[in-house]
């Protein structure tokens, strides 16, 4: 099949299922996708793996039992293929037998899977939530016709359906406001992963994966550098770990890392929050992410940190300080939103624990909209490593472009956006002993030095000292008479109102 089939194809399943009664918004189709893709993948993987054991002389036990091995169940709703056209025979089952069949007993038996990792894995999938199923059989029939055509032992097949799915990813992302909680605008993704460079034998982590696009990017990052077979087997099985606590998100990752590549992804279903760091075992050499905002966590969760907090976007900053490792490359990139720079209490007792026991070498201040449409919150990047206390600190504040006032949905932050980034953070590798001036900078960017980010209380705001005076606030004498004026002309429009209401009661 041709890549330009196969890509018109898969979109028609797309469309197949929007139209289905129980699939009408894109969160919908695109999780019905999923776990099919999902089903399909790991039959033929098992089945690549199975081989392998046989010319090995070795026995393998594959995860998912037989009667529900995809190569099993979808002929007899599709019934089998034959001759060179791959026309295919009479179904065993009519759409009743098939809807029977998946919600009866494959989702149930797939939601009920233990004894291994990879079990719990699929069965932390399908379990906790109502997974997504056709309403029509027909539909589905349609859908699994399709997906039954994808050769995942062909590369082409694969690239070509990771770039779907991506694209799937982004309207999820750009369509459905829920989505944001786990989808993070790949520009800013591939911006973060370029400045921390994670190469192969450093373990990749992110606490909070969602569709694992950290995950995703860093893997293609350190495959540029693979040259061995054991280089390939460490990406493989020995570099990156996921965590995520909800159901669907997680399948969402799965996918898209298996499709990129990464063919057994250790993605672990499980709140982050809720692990005690008073006693961490497993530790990390980087650590990438874009944990949540502005979520609350209760007193027991709290009682797991050091500084007690509710405040979802502290307690993960936290946890990310225990998981890196002690070695003295140990490094993270992450989002936070701006009021974590500023915030004083528990907020800056956590920071004093950054700057004293991490260099904080790189804050990147990012405009309005840069996680539009469904965040409005201002947000900036913090890269820290584990290297030495803080000396100083190289901050970069992302100027719009001409014309914007934030960015949109119909706008969105993309890379070209941080070409400024690049370059500046270029010019800072380029002086490994810190030995640089502010002439060498742009205007969007300074230094800062640790005494003084101390003498603010661990206030880590980005304050432009090369903003032109012209950009800066109006005096604040000017901005209460503008308050007052705005005061009066309402208090014009209400009087006017009043008037026409009370003439109109009058008559």
């Amino acid at each position: 099949m041709s890549r330009e089939q196969l890509t018109n194809d898969i979109w028609r399943a797309c469309d197949i299922l929007r139209r289905d009664d129980n699939c009408g918004g894109v969160m919908e189709y695109v999780e019905h996708i999923s776990w099919l893709l999902f089903l399909k993948f790991l039959d033929e993987q098992e089945e690549i793996f199975a081989l392998e054991a046989e010319l090995a002389g070795r026995s393998y036990q594959r995860v998912i039992d037989e009667a529900y091995h995809w190569s099993k169940w979808v002929p007899k709703a599709l019934g089998s293929k034959v001759g060179d056209n791959s026309r295919r025979t009479t179904p065993e089952w009519d759409g009743d037998g098939l809807m029977k069949f998946v919600r009866l007993e494959l989702i149930p038996y797939l939601a009920s899977l233990n004894g291994s990792s990879e079990r719990e894995v699929i069965s932390g999938i399908f379990s906790d939530r109502t997974v997504i199923i056709c309403a029509s059989p027909y539909n589905l029939k349609d859908v699994l016709e399709i997906i039954d055509n994808i050769d995942f032992k062909n590369p082409d097949d694969i690239h070509t359906v990771s770039h779907i799915y991506e694209d799937l990813l982004k309207r999820l992302g750009s369509e459905n406001k829920m989505a944001g909680e786990f989808y993070t605008p790949r520009s800013i993704i591939r911006f973060m992963v370029e400045v921390i460079d994670p190469h192969i034998g450093e373990t990749v982590y992110d606490p909070f994966c969602g569709s694992c696009g950290f995950l995703v990017e860093a893997y293609l990052h350190m495959q540029k550098l693979e040259k061995t077979t054991k280089d390939h087997k460490i990406l493989q099985y020995d570099t990156f770990v996921g965590q995520e606590k909800k159901a669907l998100p997680a399948l969402l990752g799965i996918m898209n890392m298996v499709l990129h590549g990464v063919r057994v992804p250790d993605i672990r279903r499980r709140n982050t929050l809720a692990e005690n760091l008073k006693n961490v075992s497993e530790r990390f050499d980087i650590v990438l992410t874009n944990p949540p905002f502005g979520g609350k966590e209760n007193a027991q969760i709290q009682e797991n940190f050091p500084v007690k907090s509710n405040a979802t976007e502290l307690l993960a900053v936290e946890h990310i300080i225990k998981k890196l490792k002690p070695s003295s490359r140990a490094r993270c990139g992450m989002v936070v939103p701006e009021g974590t720079l500023f915030r004083s209490g528990a907020f800056a007792t956590v920071k004093q624990l950054l700057l004293n026991d991490f260099n904080l070498f790189l804050v990147v201040s990012l405009p309005p909209g840069a996680f539009a449409p469904y965040s409005d919150v201002k947000t900036a990047l913090l890269f820290f490593e584990r290297y030495s206390s803080t000396k100083e600190v190289l901050y970069y504040e992302m100027p719009l472009p001409e014309k914007l006032k934030k960015f949109s949905k119909g706008n969105p932050i993309a890379d070209e956006h941080f070409a400024e980034a690049r370059q500046v953070f270029q010019q800072l590798l380029a002086h490994p002993e810190g030995k640089v001036t502010q002439e060498e900078f742009t205007n969007n960017s300074w230094f800062v030095d640790g005494k003084t980010l101390v003498e603010r209380d661990y206030d880590l705001s980005a304050r432009n000292p090369n903003r032109l005076e012209a950009e800066k606030l109006p005096h604040p004498s000017e901005l209460t008479a503008r308050i007052l004026e705005n005061q009066q002309k309402l208090y014009e429009m209400i009087e006017r109102l009043h008037n026409m209401v009370s003439r109109e009661e009058e008559a």
